[in-house]
């Protein structure tokens, strides 16, 4: 089990500058609004232990350079439980956030809602999804961070509902309380860890660390998309559109091929750069989210925002030249509506032989993943560019692809299959599948002509 902060011990290890904001007063009839005999005697208990007269401390904080509102619970007030009062503060703080345009940090530990307050404490989390959502729709960032134990209501609000999820080692972290599970329930199943690995959270980060990780988090999720410096690939059509991205540079060896299947082979090669030599490359700093949120996670697809060209923050989704599983098409589409919610172009960059196609990536809905996928890009808010840095293989390659905006490198194909693939369906023999991936016309010269591609990016060495 982690170590438990109180709620300003948590907010001293993230922020300075800590202020809080007016309470909203709402006075209750004695024992509450169910007259639970004794619920004044606990609250009295609780204000005497932690010195909070509710189970969550709202008001804004300035971490690294951005200034946020906070919304940090008390798990030592009655196990930070929401009643009506937390509801009551946790609006008021969303309140002030969509005034001010500031993004929200919460810090959460809480086992659910009050029992005492019954039903009318299970409804604030009705509240609670809406004010998230309501900063969804104004553009602002949310950030949660998971402490031990973030269950119930509060994990499936404030914590699971945010747009970037972290949480501190060994937190517990679960709708299910560990007083309520399946008492044969595996309790590693109810850890940070397992729900990294289960993609609901997108990384676990140790107390030391968190301020340095929300500080690059905040600053690239606040950063002007307007910012511009170099030459755009677009330009916009009005005055705070987001601008399109230029693509990278490309990295492997120079010279187009001369065959479809040299294509192919500069493209399989173990010598060419993957994705992750592309981003360290075009990025300057950047954070990964992780996890598709539907219990699957994919480390063939690599998804964040960094720091692009002359500052300006891009959001990514890249395949690493593996099969791409269904976790991580839902994972790519997750980022790009993110990114159209918040004003930031988005660079992908494909490199796969294909779509996972084994009968657990058909169990796990490998059809509807990509079609999400397509759908995520075709209606993206922000523009989308594309690199093709190795194979482009088949519509498992495509859904990544931005129709009109998508380029390759010399070290890359693209085809409507894989050249053996196609001999085996035509019926032909091995040796002609060289001739075949002539036939396809798969080179970034054919691609060029067919007018698939918008065109090859330089080497980065000319």
């Amino acid at each position: 089990m982690t170590e438990r902060f109180s709620a300003r011990e948590a907010i001293a290890l993230t922020g300075d500058e800590f202020r809080e904001l007016p309470v909203p007063m709402r006075e209750f009839k004695p024992d509450g609004p169910l007259s639970w005999q004794g619920y004044d005697d606990s609250r009295r208990r609780a204000l005497a232990r932690t010195g909070e007269d509710e189970s969550v401390v709202c008001g804004t904080a300035v971490i690294g350079p951005t200034r946020v509102v906070l919304i940090a619970f008390e798990f030592g007030f009655l196990g930070g439980s929401l009643g009506e009062r937390t509801g009551d503060r946790v609006e008021a703080a969303y309140t002030h956030a969509r005034a001010h345009r500031l993004p929200v940090v919460s810090l959460v530990a809480t086992g659910g809602s009050r029992m005492q307050e019954g039903m009318l404490a299970l409804t604030q989390l009705q509240r609670v999804a809406r004010q998230s959502a309501l900063a969804r729709e104004a553009g602002l960032p949310q950030i949660a961070v998971l402490r031990d134990p973030t269950t119930g209501g509060g994990w499936a609000t404030l914590g699971a509902g945010a747009d970037v999820t972290l949480a501190l080692p060994g937190a517990q972290v679960g709708f299910a309380g560990s007083r309520v599970r399946p008492p044969d329930a595996d309790p590693a199943a109810y850890t940070a860890e397992a729900q990294v690995a289960a993609g609901a959270v997108d990384a676990v980060v140790r107390e030391e660390d968190l301020r340095e990780t929300l500080t690059l988090w905040l600053t690239l999720l606040t950063t002007p998309a307007t910012e511009t410096g170099g030459e755009a690939e677009s330009e916009p059509e009005a005055e705070g559109e987001v601008e399109a991205v230029p693509p990278p540079n490309a990295l492997g060896a120079p010279g187009l091929p001369a065959t479809g299947w040299d294509a192919v082979r500069r493209a399989r090669s173990p010598e060419r750069p993957r994705a992750a030599a592309y981003l360290d490359a075009y990025f300057s700093r950047r954070a990964a989210i992780s996890g598709d949120r539907c219990g699957g996670s994919d480390g063939g697809m690599l998804c964040g925002f960094g720091s692009g060209p002359a500052g300006r923050t891009v959001a990514y989704a890249a395949q690493c030249g593996t099969a791409t599983r269904p976790a991580g098409y839902r994972t790519a589409a997750r980022l790009i509506r993110l990114a159209g919610r918040l004003g930031f172009p988005v660079l992908t960059l494909v490199d796969t032989p294909g779509a996972a196609n084994d009968a657990q990536a058909e169990r796990q809905g490998a059809g509807s993943a990509i079609a999400d996928l397509f759908a995520a890009v075709a209606t993206a808010r922000t523009p989308v560019t594309t690199l093709v840095i190795g194979e482009g293989g088949s519509g498992g390659a495509l859904a990544l692809a931005a129709p009109g905006n998508t380029w390759a490198t010399p070290d890359s194909y693209f085809s409507v299959i894989a050249p053996e693939l196609a001999a085996a369906i035509l019926k032909r023999p091995a040796n002609e599948v060289r001739d075949t991936a002539d036939q396809l016309r798969i080179r970034p010269q054919d691609l060029v002509e067919l007018g698939v591609i918008r065109g090859i990016v330089e080497h980065a060495g000319r």
